[in-house]
Formats: C-alpha cells, structure tokens, sequence
C-alpha cells in the first residue's frame, strides 16, 4: 500500500503567514518529546549536538511525535556523510547542520542529503523507515522533495560569508546560534551583546537577500520577539531541560525555602 509522508519544514515554512515558534527537545526521552508535541507549537528541534540523543532515541522520538500537527527537525552533531545518511533513514525529512561556517561547507551538507548523481547520500530505501520500507512511491527520484536542509551559521567567519551560503542551491534555510557566536566573538555567555545582535542581523539581511528564510534561537522573550520584529521566519523560544530545571527551581524557591523559614521561626517560639 502506497505511503505519504508529512509535508517539509521548508513547506510550512513557504506556506506560512507568520514566524513559526518551537523549543528544543533534548532530554533523549520519547514521552517528553510526545508530551512537547501536543503543546501547540509548530515545531521541535531534537538536538543530537549537546544532549543525550543517539541514533535509537532519535528514532523513537520521532514516532512519539509523528501522531501530532508539529513538525520535528533532528540536529545532526556534525556535517558527516555517514551520520546524516543514518538519520535521514531514520525517517528524519528535516536536518540541521551545526557550524557551517563556509559556502563550502554548505554545498558538502547539501551534498550529504542528496543521492547520486547530485549528492553522496547512501542507498537504502528497501530498510530504512525514511521511505516506509519501499512504501513510499518514487522515493529514491523524489527525496529531494520529501527532505529539507537547514544549516546553522554561528562563528563570526560565517556570518561574513553568510550571503554564500544562503544563496547554496539544496540549502532550505539558515539558523542562527547566538551562543557559539558570541563565542566566537570573544564574548562567550553574551548573546544578547550588541555585537552579537548586529551581528546576527547582518546574517538576517544577507539570507533574506539570497531568497531563504532565517531563524534564530532566543529563549528571552523581548530578544526573540526583537528578532522576529527584524525578520525572523522561525524562532527557537525555549527548551524542555530548561524549562525542567526553571519550573524544579521555582518549586523549590516557593517550598524549600518557605517550609525552612517556617520551620525556624516555630523553633524560636
């Protein structure tokens, strides 16, 4: 029986009326990420770079989120040939390549998601669930559009050839990191550093310019509303082990600490 899969990032974001917000998934657990699913925003970003995720999680995590209207991006740790053929048969249709400083870089992504004659990527359809096992009609002729690339510019090299990058034919969009920005600025934990912010418009500018959506990650909400105000397509807003760690801490400010000054001033009576 033939398959569909789920329309592309880059379709939603070609058909979208208004920048699409979504938070980091990083726990590496499935139920979290399911439970992130059903919360209304429009997409996840399910981090391989600097979280818990392996090959196996990232399969799982991906069916625990394909039963809800979200759409899943999988960041890839590194732009490697190999890495991103296994992810892509995994069922991912959306990558985010980290650290692409260079056109260069750029076309050897593009290249990595691509079969031949256009790409290196492997063959594998007949065992892989990013064709449902051969149920998908014409995969192998049609990958192309049933995958979409974004990649990430976040050193200071890559922000000046960011105009060669987002104009890199296979290369759907372009996400910036203010972190590793900034540290690559000599101001590392500075993202919102006035340098860092021009920065990051100047990449805004220069995508744009080459006809690609850009995004950004800004977990405080007056930077990424700033942001989405200079142009944003996409914004990253908030993550699940922070918002764990935020919510535990709060708890504990409201409870610990008033159960301890409530506990002393009995012990003074």
């Amino acid at each position: 029986m033939p398959l569909r899969l789920n329309p592309t990032f880059r379709e939603h974001l070609n058909n979208a009326d208004r920048p699409l917000a979504g938070m980091w998934v990083c726990s590496g657990s499935p139920l979290v990420a399911e439970i992130c699913a059903g919360s209304g925003l429009d997409w996840l970003l399910i981090d391989m770079e600097h979280s818990p995720n392996g090959l196996e999680s990232v399969l799982a995590q991906l069916q625990a989120v394909a039963a809800y209207p979200v759409t899943p991006v999988v960041r890839v740790p590194i732009s490697d040939v190999v890495t991103i053929k296994q992810v892509l048969d995994l069922g991912a249709q959306n990558l985010l390549v980290p650290m692409v400083s260079s056109k260069a870089d750029a076309e050897a992504a593009v290249a990595a998601v691509r079969y031949p004659p256009r790409g290196t990527r492997g063959v594998g359809s007949a065992l892989a669930r990013s064709a449902r096992w051969n149920r998908v009609d014409d995969y192998l002729r049609e990958s192309d559009d049933h995958v979409s690339l974004f990649v990430q510019i976040e050193t200071a090299e890559a922000v000046e050839n960011a105009a060669e990058i987002g104009a890199v034919d296979g290369v759907d969009g372009v996400f910036v990191g203010p972190s590793d920005l900034a540290a690559s600025m000599g101001l590392i934990g500075q993202q919102t550093h006035p340098d860092v912010v021009t920065a990051a418009l100047h990449t805004f500018e220069a995508v744009r310019a080459a006809g690609k959506p850009v995004g950004v990650n800004a977990f405080d909400p007056v930077t990424a509303q700033n942001y989405i105000d200079a142009g944003a397509d996409f914004v990253l807003v908030g993550a699940d082990v922070a918002l764990l760690a935020r919510g535990s801490e709060a708890l504990a400010a409201r409870w610990v600490s008033t159960a301890g000054d409530a506990a002393a001033e009995r012990a003074s009576y």
